[in-house]
């Protein structure tokens, strides 16, 4: 008698061995395990322990007769497995069973058995989620809940309408500055357009994460910080970066001639969130050179500012309507007022970068990250999963999400 159960396993923990000895019970044990690239898919953070290293442990616990990779995507990842092993019983915890699940046994003619999960005697009961909120800091204080074992300061990347957080500049016109939040899962390159001094700033405070707080006031608190009255050089950071980095999911901020944004307004919709995830990606290019000033020649006029605003209206509307093709001329038009206020975005080698991938099929828009001179070009293409494949220096974007979020469980 085969019996399958399937999950994550990246905290392995005594509650997944007592799960594991139970379904045992029922006949010889095979276990699926997620992918990394599920994972980082599904929940939106890279694994702990990479696939291979999970597949050796959960191999390596007795009542398990084998264990696989799971070739699917996500929550339903097993579907290649069970069809290749054809398993007789189908074994989940309760807080792990869905009437997909049952669906699909049925029509596979499997056996579909739900436990409760019930610790090994003596011992406490454990889940992942309530472990990754008890890791804690060196100095004892608690991990957040909207953090994962390998978390690390989030970064921005600015959608539309930067510039427009300068008093400088929404002195000529008000606007909005979409940002969304991401997640830190390939390397964030200085002088890149990423707001890494903000990020530097806030690691000075927070070394590992950020603090588990309303987001709106930990922003005001980084962007405060961050712009010492003391400060020598006499510049003061946008509060686009601090926003973007800090509120989770997408979010628009409406600047009037001052600093601080007038209102903040956010989206978390996940079919959204993952649309906007299926269409962008980041191509890098070379950081911004030292001694560059992309504010030389600077032409801030209200026609040029009110371009810039006008972009950014229309890019959240396309983003909340998921129309790509309104989004991708929004996101470009945006760029394009961008460059007009700030020519010298353009430094000696992003136009090669913009001609090169501009002139692909799959290619609908670009712009370059915060104050642009080089760094990466941020591209909104067809498909983002498609487009990464076939181009390899390309970074897929991962969108961080609300605490809660992040404390589904994969299976």
């Amino acid at each position: 008698m085969k019996v399958f159960v399937s999950g994550c396993y990246d905290l392995l923990h005594s509650g997944h061995v007592e799960f594991f000895r139970q379904a045992s019970q029922y006949g010889d044990l095979y276990v699926g395990i997620g992918s990394d690239e599920t994972i980082l898919n599904y929940k939106h953070h890279k694994t702990l322990y990479p696939e291979q290293e999970r597949l050796f442990m959960v191999k390596s616990i007795r009542y398990v007769k084998d264990a696989f990779i799971n070739q699917g995507s996500g929550i339903m990842d097993f579907i290649p497995t069970v069809e290749a092993l054809k398993p007789d019983r189908f074994v989940v915890n309760a807080d792990g069973s869905s009437e997909e699940k049952r669906q699909f046994c049925q029509e596979h003619g499997i056996e579909y058995i739900v436990l409760d999960r019930i610790p090994a005697e003596g011992l406490e009961a454990r889940s992942s989620t309530a472990i990754k909120k008890t890791l804690a800091h060196p100095d004892g204080s608690p991990k957040p809940s909207n953090s994962h074992p390998q978390d690390d300061i989030p970064t921005r990347l600015d959608l539309a309408g930067t510039w427009i957080d300068q008093p400088y500049v929404s002195t000529y016109a008000p606007g909005w500055a979409i940002t969304i939040s991401l997640l830190p899962t390939f390397e964030i390159r200085e002088r890149c357009g990423l707001s890494t001094s903000t990020r530097n700033q806030i690691k000075r405070i927070w070394p590992i994460h950020l603090p588990d707080m309303d987001p709106e006031m930990l922003a005001k608190l980084v962007f405060c910080f961050e712009n010492d009255p003391e400060r020598t050089d006499g510049i003061i950071s946008g509060a686009q970066d601090a926003i973007g980095i800090c509120i989770p999911g997408l979010c628009r901020h409406y600047y009037n001639a001052h600093y601080w944004p007038e209102r903040i307004e956010t989206c978390t919709d996940e079919n959204i969130l993952r649309w906007l995830e299926s269409h962008l990606c980041m191509i890098p290019m070379f950081p911004r050179r030292p001694g560059c000033s992309v504010v030389d020649g600077k032409d801030i006029n209200e026609e040029h500012v009110k371009a810039l605003a006008t972009a950014a209206n229309t890019c959240w509307q396309a983003i909340l309507d998921t129309n790509l093709d309104a989004f991708a001329k929004a996101y470009r038009a945006s760029f394009e007022a961008q460059i007009t206020l700030f020519p010298a975005m353009i430094q000696p080698g992003v136009q090669d970068y913009i001609d090169q991938y501009s002139s692909m099929e799959d290619v609908l828009a670009w712009k370059m990250p915060g104050a642009g001179g080089g760094g990466y070009l941020a591209l909104v293409v067809k498909d983002a999963e498609t487009f990464c494949q076939a181009h390899r220096e390309a970074i897929h974007l991962y969108i961080r999400r609300p605490a809660q979020a992040l404390d589904n469980s994969h299976s």
